[in-house]
């Protein structure tokens, strides 16, 4: 069976499709990734994967519609509709604010996608959520599609409100609407998110390979917490929701490490001798030594510390961050800190320490996530499905 993976551009979209794309290969399937990415290093770390990738479109394209975005929308008036939308509970709201924002990324490599699929002949399309070209090319095909999520939020009409918006990348090639053969691989734990739609399967973290400094192979002597914003936001917007680490992290009795991702550390002022800096670090690695962590709510923070079993402390900025924060709250594994209404403080970290409550919670999330078929066992379903 030949597979091919879509993504949208952006980590992490594109590397949550890892472990199916292994599972698939070691079956004895064909693989190959069609995807783009936002930077110039998004496609190697693919490649680094050991999968075969093609490039579906210079990362510049991406900057410039990005560029574009920015200069077009308000965002502050973007972000709290998405807010708005999360705490509503009204999914098809979230769902097409975040079309809005994802449609213009798809078309740009609609083009390519079929046409690598025409010339592959791929049996099955996998792709991530918010991605329209690669139900596209298997609907042109006449070949199933599935998608594999990476977070909480998994309604089933995504792929069909998608192909809507997408209507004219669909009439560009004689298609009259999505594939009819459809599934969805759904990584949400039992007690979290929608755990009710598709197929359930485990998440499993995949954040690039790197070479780890010897510190954090070393169990701190005191506790360790990971503060991240992922690796959109420092680059979007900067660092600004952390500034409260100058402030507030030297009166902790905990060591911190912040994830830079691009951005200058003096964005954060004067850092006290308790928080280490670091550039792009897989997180699977960060967390594995650590005790607890603070992230900005992003599906891949917060699925791979769920999967970890580490109490989290949430300060969402936009996307699906607010309905993430929300998940994580309502199940009890964490807390959410509004940093429009104020700032992280001394309080809010001794709570993440030593709230024995979150550390209970986040331990059974993880054991619930272990308990969830693996995706070498969702391979055979894919197979079925094509069959």
């Amino acid at each position: 069976m030949r597979v091919l993976v879509t993504a949208s551009p952006g980590l992490g979209h594109m590397l949550p499709m890892v472990p199916i794309s292994w599972a698939l290969r070691a079956a004895g399937h064909e693989v190959l990734l069609a995807m783009a990415g936002r930077s110039a290093e998004h496609v190697p770390m693919l490649a680094a994967s050991g999968l075969h990738v093609v490039q579906t479109c210079g990362h510049e394209q991406f900057v410039r519609l990005m560029n574009a975005a920015r200069g077009s929308m308000d965002v502050k008036a973007w972000q709290q509709k998405i807010k708005e939308a999360s705490r509503s509970g009204e999914f098809d709201r979230l769902t097409s604010v975040a079309i809005g924002l994802f449609v213009p990324q798809s078309d740009a490599v609609a083009d390519a996608v079929v046409d690598i699929a025409d010339n592959w002949r791929p049996d099955l399309v996998l792709h991530s959520p918010m991605e329209g070209a690669g139900p596209l090319a298997a609907a042109k095909l006449g070949v199933p599609a599935v998608e594999q999520s990476f977070g909480l939020f998994n309604p089933v009409n995504r792929v069909l409100m998608m192909a809507e918006a997408l209507a004219d990348a669909y009439r560009r090639h004689g298609v009259d609407g999505p594939p009819e053969r459809r599934g969805l691989l759904n990584v949400s734990p039992p007690s979290m998110g929608m755990p009710d739609t598709g197929w359930s399967m485990r998440y499993v973290p995949y954040n690039g390979g790197d070479q780890l400094p010897d510190w954090l192979l070393r169990t701190p002597d005191r506790p360790r917490v990971v503060v991240t914003l992922g690796t959109v936001l420092p680059g979007f917007q900067g660092l600004g929701p952390l500034q409260w680490l100058a402030d507030v992290a030297g009166g902790i009795d905990a060591e911190f490490v912040v994830t830079l991702d691009g951005a200058d550390a003096e964005q954060l002022g004067t850092l006290p001798a308790n928080v280490r800096p670091v550039a792009y670090t897989p997180l699977t690695a960060l967390l594995a030594t650590s005790t607890a962590v603070v992230h900005h709510g992003g599906s891949g923070s917060t699925m791979t510390s769920l999967a970890m079993g580490l109490p989290q402390l949430v300060v969402p900025q936009g996307a699906d961050q607010y309905n993430n924060a929300y998940e994580v709250a309502k199940r009890g594994v964490g807390f959410e800190v509004d940093t429009d209404v104020r700032s992280v403080d001394a309080d809010d970290l001794t709570r993440l320490l030593t709230d024995a409550s979150l550390a209970a919670a986040a331990a059974e999330v993880k054991a619930e996530i272990a308990g969830q078929p693996a995706p070498a066992a969702l391979v055979s379903r894919l197979v079925e499905l094509v069959g």
